[in-house]
């Protein structure tokens, strides 16, 4: 149940601040929030991550449904909360960018960080979901996962 809540979560916190942003922010405008460093900018996102794979909307809305698939289903079957708990936030993230495809058509970023004179690639709170998760993902799979093979391979080893 705390699984579902997280995607819910997740979606809600998404769509609820592209909504402030495309009702209260001019497209393309920067609003300094610490100035040369952070800013809030309305832009809109047709590809990928850092915008490669551009007009790819029908393509990445196969792909979402596909993984996500997946991911549900490895989050049904495991009993590792961190595990699940990765795997909420990246199918919660997933979901906020994927109702913005389905909808316009592309996705509203809106996270706007410059370090020295490098514009990092707007970006959005789905995407922030999604980044988290897989982090907790990676770690899960080097530092968990090795564990329970080590413990797999001890036992076999006993009998």
């Amino acid at each position: 149940m705390i699984w579902a809540i997280i995607i819910i979560l997740a979606v809600i916190a998404d769509q609820g601040t592209k909504y402030l942003i495309v009702n209260n922010v001019e497209y393309a405008r920067q609003i300094p929030v610490i100035s040369n460093f952070f800013y809030i900018t309305y832009s809109r996102n047709k590809g990928a991550a850092w915008g490669i794979f551009q007009n790819g909307r029908y393509f990445f809305i196969v792909v979402t449904v596909i993984v996500s698939i997946v991911l549900a289903y490895m989050l049904v079957t495991s009993n590792n909360n961190l595990l699940r708990t990765s795997l909420s936030m990246i199918l919660g993230g997933a979901a906020g960018n994927f109702i913005d495809r389905v909808r316009e058509g592309s996705v509203v970023d809106f996270l706007d960080f410059y370090f020295g004179s490098y514009n990092f690639p707007t970006f959005n709170a789905a995407d922030s979901f999604v980044v988290v998760g897989t982090i907790l993902l990676a770690y899960y799979l080097l530092f968990n996962k090795t564990e329970e093979i080590k413990e797999e391979i001890k036992e076999e080893k006993q009998e």
